[in-house]
């Protein structure tokens, strides 16, 4: 993973940015930055990412009014924050937060076209553009973590209580398309929720679909749950009978210990597959609640926790790691 850049101006428009203010002192801003801000931009090739040493650049502290670290800002393409997350983090909701702003129309959407740009692209072409922008897409007043009404609060909390990946338009923003896809929709109130395309409803059709107990939200809508951190878990554990989780890659491992446990494994001359820790915080964190286990690497066989490498190495010295491997 490439490390992330320290700026020291306001990043350039025309990119989503996810911005980290840190400072040296504070360890667990050090660790975000230097291991979950990597993990994370690995992952979210749309997006650029940067850190601020915050006390080291007042100006841009001051400008994003930055009283705290670490603070996280989550930056339009036209460089407006749209989220903004301080103090104490879950590292699982800064993943949710990229991956609503990969998924959200922002500044391209939201800024008012100019006399070309209505000429190129009429409203309901733009509207068209808009509803099929994300498989689930709401339009909302406000954003997910800052809704403006309580009808758009309730439509978010439904969709993420269906574990539900969606994109949304705060049509605040935006009276053209507030007012234009009323028409468009023939639909007079908001929130709307489209999916696939197509228009849903809005909050009381939500509402009822959710109340429906034989079938899930997310089959209702057509789309696909998103999976919860243990039924990630547990499906990379099924990707292979010998499953390692480590620092790097077998090619490359990243620690000493990961080298040691791949080399262990190469000399058993059996097939296995392994998930680099590094490229996934969220994994990283999740897997030691879920093994109960603090450190890597973690080998796995059968889905079954083995150890790490002192364990493995005593059952290497005493055969017991050829026979488990070998089924």
């Amino acid at each position: 993973m490439s490390a992330i850049p320290d700026l020291t101006a306001p990043p350039p428009g025309g990119n989503k940015t996810v911005l980290l203010f840190w400072a040296p002192w504070h360890e667990d801003s050090v660790s975000l930055k230097e291991s979950v801000l990597p993990a994370l931009a690995s992952s979210s090739s749309t997006l650029t990412f940067g850190c601020v040493e915050a006390e080291a650049q007042p100006t841009l502290s001051e400008q994003y009014n930055v009283t705290v670290v670490p603070t996280f800002l989550f930056l339009a393409d036209n460089g407006n924050v749209t989220e903004r997350m301080e103090g104490t983090v879950e590292i699982a909701a800064v993943t949710q937060a990229v991956q609503r702003l990969g998924n959200a129309i922002m500044a391209a959407a939201t800024e008012e076209p100019t006399e070309e740009e209505v000429k190129e692209e009429p409203l309901n072409d733009r509207l068209a553009r808009l509803v099929q922008s994300s498989d689930v897409m709401l339009f909302m007043k406000g954003t997910p973590t800052a809704p403006n009404c309580g009808f758009s609060r309730q439509a978010v909390e439904m969709l993420e209580e269906g574990q539900i990946a969606f994109g949304s338009f705060d049509i605040l923003s935006d009276d053209t398309v507030r007012q234009g896809l009323k028409e468009y929709s023939d639909w007079p109130t908001y929130p709307q929720l489209y999916a696939k395309g197509e228009l849903i409803g809005g909050l009381d059709i939500l509402k009822e679909m959710k109340e429906d107990d034989s079938t899930p939200l997310a089959d209702q809508l057509g789309v696909t749950r998103e999976l919860t951190l243990n039924e990630r878990i547990a499906k990379l554990l099924q990707r292979h009978r010998i499953m390692l989780f480590m620092k790097g890659v077998p090619s490359a491992p990243r620690c000493g210990f990961s080298r040691q446990i791949v080399e262990m494994l190469e000399e058993q001359g059996v097939a296995y597959d392994a998930f680099n820790i590094l490229e996934d915080e969220e994994v990283r964190q999740g897997l030691k609640k879920y093994s109960d286990w603090p450190t890597y690497p973690q080998l796995y066989v059968d889905g079954d926790l083995i150890g790490g490498l002192d364990i493995c190495k005593e059952m290497q010295e005493s055969g017991d790691l050829a026979d488990l491997v070998k089924g």
